[in-house]
């Protein structure tokens, strides 16, 4: 590789860092766990892939953990251009696929096109959930925010009139990833309900 070739896939690749820096104002519905504020999805994404290595052993066997963690790294980045979509606004909902889907044209394109073409593939999968990998990291995904919540007084359930019938459908996608994790957080959103924190 000529010393302009180096140079060009430097200045891709230093560009497309310096797109997902970005990602560090995309400002999300939830709060921290103590609900001093509201998370960004930078955050998110390094907590999860935190969580993937930590509850590595609650996903399927044979789970390739480091590709769980990198589709982790990756499944908000289209956030950048896309903004966070709060999954349970149907009408929001309706649309983001088109806007993300268009976002990870754009973003992965800035990469040489081998990278771009590894990362795309890694977020493609995440959004379809064909893999075991995918939907342990879908799993993950969902569960987090179930988690602050719970610690949170019901966090952003309340504010958003969310209710226990709203969060089990997601509950459904845990337990697609992993049984363990799926059973944990029914428990955490009885409990929520319980304590009076999420409507049944």
């Amino acid at each position: 590789m000529t010393t302009a070739l180096i140079h060009e896939r430097l200045q891709s690749q230093l560009a497309f860092h310096t797109e997902i820096d970005k990602l560090k104002r995309v400002i999300r519905r939830n709060s921290l766990i103590d609900g001093s504020r509201r998370e960004n999805d930078a955050e998110h994404s390094w907590h999860l892939a935190m969580m993937a290595m930590t509850l590595a052993e609650h996903a399927p066997p044979e789970t390739d953990i480091s590709r769980v963690v990198a589709m982790l790294l990756v499944h908000d980045i289209v956030e950048v251009d896309a903004g966070d979509t709060f999954i349970y606004d149907p009408v929001a909902v309706e649309g983001q696929a088109a806007l993300e889907r268009a976002a990870a044209d754009r973003i992965f394109g800035l990469l040489p096109e081998d990278q771009g073409a590894r990362l795309r593939g890694l977020w493609d999968e995440f959004e379809e959930r064909r893999t075991p990998e995918a939907r342990f990291a879908k799993a993950l995904d969902r569960l987090a925010p179930i988690i602050a919540n719970h610690h949170n007084e019901g966090g952003t359930w309340p504010l958003y009139k969310v209710t226990a019938r709203q969060v089990m459908e997601k509950v459904r996608l845990i337990e697609e990833g992993s049984p363990t994790l799926g059973e944990y957080a029914a428990r955490l959103v009885a409990g929520s309900v319980a304590q009076g924190h999420l409507a049944p």
